[in-house]
């Protein structure tokens, strides 16, 4: 139990640490928040809890980097329409956009015999 309280307050105060920064300077903050720190803290977890299941650390890898690529999407579409419309309505376009941008990421793979 200790063990889930400790992670929850990790990926807590990154996420508070990334918001405050972006107040104070919006590219430190994105420059934190572009840094692979919940990769980084998943696998450390996931290293820990599976006993250093290589195997089971190499596929989760494997999957983030395919992954990642479809969620660049967000950032491209989220600005352009924050600037042509209202704040909810470009987040809903942009997770929109990107949810079917992992769909096709997937079937895209499929095609290759790559399964995430």
């Amino acid at each position: 139990m200790m063990m889930y309280v400790i992670k929850l307050l990790l990926s807590a105060g990154m996420i508070v640490l990334i918001s405050e920064l972006s107040k104070k300077s919006a590219h430190l903050g994105a420059l934190v928040g572009s840094l692979p720190l919940v990769s980084l803290i998943a696998i450390t977890w996931l290293f820990y809890e599976t006993n250093g299941d290589v195997k089971r650390l190499q596929d989760h890898s494997i999957g983030v980097f395919w992954y990642v690529l479809p969620s660049l999407v967000f950032f491209v579409l989220f600005p352009f329409c924050l600037g042509k419309m209202h704040f909810w309505w470009s987040m809903a376009i942009s997770i929109g956009a990107t949810f079917l941008a992992y769909l096709a990421m997937v079937w895209i793979l499929a095609k290759f015999g790559m399964k995430l």
